[in-house]
């Protein structure tokens, strides 16, 4: 309920009104015309008390229309009129017009009038509906909106164009789109502005194919687009990532000699950088003789989503100044690439420059967190969060939860979780993935069955991070019982991620006849992800035969995937066919095409370590490769003899150990343990591949012989080394 103001002067309420003094009463009248400042509209209240003609409607709405027209005394009008009684209706109509049009008039405010006159009985007349219907749509107060609607048809105001274009407004703008379109479709007149408001709330709902119907429907109607619709179709387009129909815009646009002012240069600029079409995006942004934000940050987003990173900084670093969306946009370009450090190193420059972040913000910082898998970095982000309000945020909370599981801390994941005052459906997904990604099977399945006693519906990202929980976890009949029941229980159909955990749960468990019977009998095509896990479990155990057919499927699809071919190639080294291992190298050569290069990151006291295999980049590179040789030496006094079979070149023996004592898995723990000599903490490594043989057991052993609990984050999964064992159970 909206609450009326108080009056700064008291008001004399008298059980009869007195009889005006005709003089006294027009003298106060020319005041009131001649007043030009608050401070003399007061005086003149003043008076009208002292005389005790308060109770003269006419003198307070005057008053209250003067206060109007002299800024800023908007409140001051307010809190006069709410204490008359009885007012006129013709001049409360005036005042809810003036009031509603001027500066400072908030729309809650102008509802509070409207409130005011409703409650003394005062008539709205056709005038004012606009104001009020706008206020409504300004508030997003849609049972307002309703209830004006009701009384619009009450009295006979539906048929007025006026009218009608202020209801679809106040529909679109409250989220009822449908109720918009009901009111449009009735209206016997619409020009441009009613095809505006409702193509615009079409746009704003996400209904992209709508707009491009209806803006058909208008081109038919002998309507001529103005600029306002081009740039909303064109936004439309840009969201939807029609490229072709906002080709089409443009050329509309150039045919009928359309001006193009900077909004519209904007939205074109917007559109070709959300579709991807750089190019066009970079020529008409090079035309711009002023470069605003709103367009400066669609080419940072434009290029982020390509990977031209440098392309995005750039254009970043020649902004003039920049709002809390552009940087948000850059951190958000670093974290999505991999360069989580350079969008943390942002942010703290944000920071230094005063410039407060927003949620969407967090979520960018919070997930380049995650990627770098920086515990110490995440508790303080954590700490960042709730000192400054946004703790309270659901999708903040979300994004904690996947931060912490990430960075290794399933136990600190779990606590954001359970302090949650309100969990969605992606609350109880993340913490499934959570648990699956750290090989906790059994505490992903116990989330799963507490989040259906409260009656939360799991959704399709909820069954992949529970298959994938099995797969990892070697538990063929739970996944098949999972699988079966999304499709039974819950009525959701499976999509190639589904499958693809499907083959990967049959492919781990070495059952893979049964894993290509899946690939064989699925409802869709198999596509790159369905036969890379059944190419991957070939390789795992040793079917070269399926495996090869497996990739070539693959290569297929997508004749430039590096890790088809490296696996392709691997095969073939495995069956020492060095001649087909040459071919297909150089056909990565020839085609450009390069391995991804792994890497392991650690973080010690605060910062985070990078290396590369056979890397020495590192300032204490001497001192990492001799404390390197030192443990290799004591583990292989407890039965460590290293593993070449992962390395797969034609190379001589010794060569080849050479090489897997270089993995940057192994660097990264050497440094941990010369830098960090406390036996209660843990030595946190994050990888971007898969860990290998050699270097899991490498981890087993090292957690045994130095006593130290290791945790290391592959592509996968994690890996809690402890004692000798991990937590994997050697099932990867």
């Amino acid at each position: 309920m909206l609450s009326m103001p108080s009056l700064t002067q008291t008001t004399l309420v008298l059980p009869v009104p007195p009889k005006a003094n005709p003089t006294t009463t027009t003298t106060l009248l020319t005041a009131l015309s001649s007043s030009t400042t608050i401070a003399h509209l007061k005086q003149v209240h003043a008076q009208i008390l002292r005389s005790k003609l308060d109770r003269s409607n006419s003198l307070l709405l005057k008053l209250v229309l003067a206060s109007c027209v002299i800024s800023p005394s908007l409140d001051y009008a307010l809190s006069v009129f709410t204490h008359v009684s009885n007012p006129d209706a013709l001049l409360s109509n005036k005042f809810l017009r003036e009031f509603s049009t001027r500066a400072g008039a908030s729309a809650e405010k102008t509802l509070l009038v409207y409130e005011k006159m409703r409650k003394d009985g005062v008539g709205v007349d056709r005038f004012s509906f606009p104001a009020i219907l706008k206020a409504a749509s300004k508030a997003s107060a849609l049972a307002e909106g309703m209830e004006i609607h009701g009384l619009a048809l009450k009295l006979g105001f539906c048929t007025d164009p006026f009218v009608d274009t202020g209801l679809v407004r106040m529909y679109a703008s409250c989220g009822g789109v449908m109720e918009a379109r009901l009111v449009f479709d009735k209206m016997s007149r619409r020009d441009i502005v009613a095809w505006s408001i409702m193509i615009d709330g079409y746009c704003q709902s996400g209904l992209f194919d709508k707009v491009f119907v209806l803006y058909e429907e208008m081109k038919y109607s002998d309507i001529k687009p103005d600029r306002m619709i081009l740039s909303t179709i064109l936004s439309a387009c840009g969201r939807a990532g029609n490229l072709t129909y906002g080709k089409a815009i443009h050329d509309f646009i150039i045919d009928n000699n359309i001006a193009v002012d900077s909004r519209l240069q904007s939205s074109l600029v917007a559109m070709y950088a959300s579709c991807g079409s750089m190019d066009l995006a970079k020529k008409m942004f090079g035309m711009m003789s002023s470069k605003n934000l709103v367009v400066s940050t669609a080419m940072i987003s434009g290029y982020s989503k390509l990977g031209q990173l440098q392309d995005a900084r750039l254009t970043f670093d020649q902004m003039a100044e920049k709002d809390v969306v552009a940087w948000s946009a850059m951190i958000s370009a670093y974290a999505e690439s991999d360069w989580p450090q350079e969008a943390l190193r942002l942010f703290n420059e944000m920071q230094q420059l005063g410039v407060s972040p927003d949620y969407v913000t967090m979520l960018s910082v919070i997930s380049a967190c995650a990627h770098l898998g920086a515990l110490d970095k995440a508790n303080w982000i954590h700490i960042y969060v709730n000192r400054n309000g946004f703790g309270g945020t659901l999708s903040v909370n979300n994004a904690l939860i996947d931060m912490y599981a990430k960075c290794g801390s399933l136990g600190r994941a779990r606590e954001v979780f359970e302090k949650m005052p309100r969990k969605n459906v992606i609350s109880w997904t993340s913490m499934i993935n959570a648990c699956a990604m750290h090989g906790d099977a059994v505490n992903a399945l116990s989330f799963f069955n507490k989040m259906k006693e409260r009656n939360v519906q799991p959704n399709g990202v909820t069954f992949v991070g529970l298959l994938y929980a099995c797969s990892h976890a070697g538990l063929v009949d739970e996944g098949k019982k999972l699988f079966a029941s999304m499709i039974d229980e819950y009525n959701i159909a499976p999509k190639h991620e589904h499958y693809g955990c499907m083959v990967d749960l049959f492919g781990r468990a070495n059952l893979l006849r049964e894993a290509l019977e899946v690939v064989e009998t699925m409802p869709m095509a198999p596509n790159v992800v369905i036969w890379g896990s059944l190419m991957a479990a070939c390789r795992n155990y040793g079917e070269s035969q399926l495996g090869e057919f497996a990739a070539k499927r693959l290569l297929e699809m997508e004749p430039d995937h590096d890790g088809a071919l490296v696996v392709l190639s691997n095969i073939y080294a495995k069956e020492r066919r060095w001649d087909d291992v040459g071919k297909v190298r150089n056909l990565m050569e020839n085609s450009g095409i390069f391995k991804e290069r792994g890497f392991s990151r650690i973080e010690l006291n605060d910062e985070v370590h990078e290396f590369f295999m056979a890397d020495k980049r590192h300032k204490q590179t001497d001192e990492i490769y001799e404390n390197l040789s030192r443990v290799v030496n004591e583990l292989k006094l407890v039965g460590y003899a290293p593993n070449t079979c992962s390395v797969l070149v034609d190379l001589e023996e010794e060569e080849k150990k050479e090489v897997v004592l270089w993995h940057s898995e192994k660097l990264a723990l050497s440094l941990g343990l010369l830098i960090s000599k406390s036996k209660v903490s843990c030595i946190r490594i994050v990888k971007n591949l898969r860990i290998c043989e050699d270097c899991h057991t490498f981890m087993k052993l090292s957690s045994k012989v130095y006593e130290r609990e290791i945790l290391v984050r592959d592509r996968t999964r994690f890996h809690h080394f402890k004692d000798g064992l991990c937590s994997c159970k050697d099932f990867w």
